[in-house]
């Protein structure tokens, strides 16, 4: 009898196994998303564009989900590095990454273990905001006439900060120097660093999205002398556009930051990620908090923004061969 029982208890035991193996290898199921913690992973260091827009945005998701979202920064490596844990993690919805450079990472890390535009699905955009020219509030240079005049006589003796190789404000002053012909030296920081130096004085300039520099600019810390984009920013009324400054608008940067997610997670939950994201962006009060730092709507499905990221990452590849951006 007791042997009977036994070999029972040792059956059930394997059913149970079997059962519980079977389960964990089923796909997470969208009618029960969000049930625990999600985590959205920046790339860069606190207080850089993604940042600020991913914060303000993720924070209004979390009250209508009703579940926490950890915004962990994890910079390093033109945002490769923190996008690698999201590549990586268990493709379920609950770890996603929020950032503005991973079309300009893909092109100047071609060798990654993952794909960008293979491994990643991006969700929706977090919205789109200009990026401005800027010098200390000590600098000679007064106008970006003037700036790109002495980029030209003193080719590669001027230096320029940005928030690490292959950030936007990398490629921005990349695509700036192409448009002119002219060189500088790229020092690069990690994230809101750069922001610091220049105010020092230690850099000479920086292209930096507007939410990162709007509060110094306004404080008079630092000088914008271009907004790149082809109409006056309404944060930034007396500061010329980058055309009306004297600088072709092919010197124009696109900057954007989105959600983007493991390609292996389901459609179902995808979808629900997308509309919880894109109702939050239409709360008045995210879109005041938005807009209070140059952020604009940029209203995509998850079906336009994957078209727009491929597209861009082309664009940045382009960037890279031209200026001949390597990673030191």
């Amino acid at each position: 009898m007791k042997s009977f029982v036994g070999a029972r208890t040792v059956l059930s035991g394997a059913v149970v196994i079997a059962a519980a193996l079977m389960t964990a290898s089923v796909p997470a199921r969208a009618e029960t998303w969000p049930s625990h913690t999600i985590k959205a992973v920046v790339p860069l260091g606190p207080g850089t564009g993604s940042d600020v827009m991913a914060r303000i945005t993720l924070e209004k998701v979390s009250q209508q989900i009703g579940q926490t979202i950890v915004v962990e920064n994890r910079p390093g490596a033109g945002g490769t590095i923190g996008t690698a844990t999201v590549v990586r993690a268990p493709a379920d919805g609950y770890t996603m990454v929020a950032y503005g450079a991973l079309a300009s990472a893909q092109a100047l890390y071609p060798n990654l273990s993952y794909d960008m535009v293979r491994d990643l699905i991006p969700v929706i955009p977090l919205g789109q905001q200009p990026i401005v020219v800027l010098v200390p509030p000590s600098s000679p240079y007064k106008t970006l006439k003037d700036l790109v005049a002495a980029i030209k006589a003193k080719p590669g003796k001027l230096n320029y900060a940005s928030a690490g190789v292959g950030s936007t404000s990398h490629f921005g002053a990349s695509r700036l120097l192409m448009t002119i012909g002219g060189k500088a030296q790229h020092v690069p920081f990690k994230g809101a660093e750069a922001i610091t130096e220049l105010m020092s004085g230690r850099v000479d300039f920086s292209i930096q999205p507007l939410s990162v520099a709007v509060a110094q600019i306004r404080g008079g810390k630092l000088r914008a002398l271009a907004v790149e984009q082809k109409t006056r920013s309404p944060q930034l009324p007396d500061v010329p556009t980058i055309v009306e400054a004297g600088v072709s608008a092919d010197a124009i940067y696109p900057y954007y930051a989105g959600v983007f997610v493991s390609s292996k997670t389901p459609k179902e939950i995808v979808g629900k990620l997308h509309d919880e994201i894109a109702k939050a962006l239409k709360d008045t009060d995210v879109q005041k908090k938005l807009a209070a730092i140059g952020v604009e709507p940029m209203p995509m499905s998850t079906k336009e923004f994957t078209d727009f990221f491929a597209k861009d990452v082309q664009n940045n590849i382009e960037i890279v061969k031209a200026a001949n951006i390597k990673v030191q």
